[in-house]
């Protein structure tokens, strides 16, 4: 019998219920394959505590959804 673990389901969960609070989930949707790679890289490099890859799976998103958003009042 083989067991899988995998330390990202419940900060992406958490992240995810988070972006659902704040009504853009849409956005956490479409960000999440950068989202999966960024935190691989964090547990890659040793880091595996919940709690601390949702918060810097939480800043991820927010650096990057203001530069999306910073990004498209340049294109107009």
């Amino acid at each position: 019998m083989r067991t899988e673990i995998n330390v990202l389901d419940k900060p992406i969960e958490r992240i995810k219920d988070t972006c659902d609070l704040m009504g853009i989930v849409g956005d956490f949707e479409r960000r999440l394959p950068e989202l999966e790679t960024y935190l691989e890289g964090l547990v890659a490099e040793g880091e595996t505590d919940e709690e601390r890859l949702t918060v810097s799976g939480l800043s991820f998103l927010k650096r990057n959804f203001g530069r999306q958003s910073s990004q498209g009042s340049v294109a107009e």
